[in-house]
């Protein structure tokens, strides 16, 4: 999905007006007010509201699918591919908390392409749980649900960005933090 310069403009101040009225709260009008535009000249540029919903979710999601194919490419012992996938998916959610926000609280607002967005997060908690239990096997560590182990993961980091204020955290710190707090939850005394 390659947008446009005026795209990229209107997709930014959209997801400031989501943030903080969240999706159902903010109007096309709303949206045109911001860009200091009338509202009927935003729709040379977008078909809807919920075309800019779509190019959040879908393109985070791209986002998370591009690092986990690194991941899944990279030849390196189990241990520390778990370590990477948890690098590179809580880096996206990190990058972009805003968009982490709306992604996973108004992706359920998406009307016409909902089936297809429903289709690709089951596609990536697939993928995710395919790895983990891929890891798992190969340090000979129990895992009782692999499901529920990659839906617990997902959900911390795609939620991590609550936990931590924008300026006073580095990036490093929090993601060897959640890495830590993961890792020994998972594993106990074994890592």
């Amino acid at each position: 999905m390659e947008l446009k310069e005026k795209q990229k403009k209107i997709l930014d101040v959209a997801v400031e007006l989501f943030k903080e009225k969240g999706y159902m709260g903010s109007s096309v009008r709303d949206l045109a007010t911001k860009l200091n535009i009338k509202a009927a000249s935003l729709y040379a540029h977008i078909r809807s509201k919920e075309e800019i919903l779509e190019w959040i979710c879908f393109g985070i999601a791209q986002e998370f699918f591009d690092e986990l194919q690194e991941v899944k490419n990279t030849d390196i012992a189990p241990r520390e591919k778990l370590n990477l996938f948890l690098d590179k998916h809580l880096s996206v959610v990190l990058k972009n908390r805003d968009v982490t926000h709306i992604y996973s609280i108004e992706w359920r607002h998406l009307e016409e392409k909902l089936p297809e967005f429903i289709e690709l997060r089951k596609n990536y908690q697939q993928e995710v749980e395919t790895l983990i239990s891929e890891i798992y096997q190969a340090e000979n560590w129990e895992l009782k649900s692999p499901s529920f182990t990659t839906r617990f993961i997902l959900h911390t980091l795609n939620n991590s960005y609550f936990w931590f204020k924008r300026n006073s955290d580095s990036k490093d710190d929090i993601t060897e933090e959640i890495r830590d707090k993961i890792l020994f939850g998972l594993l106990g005394t074994q890592n």
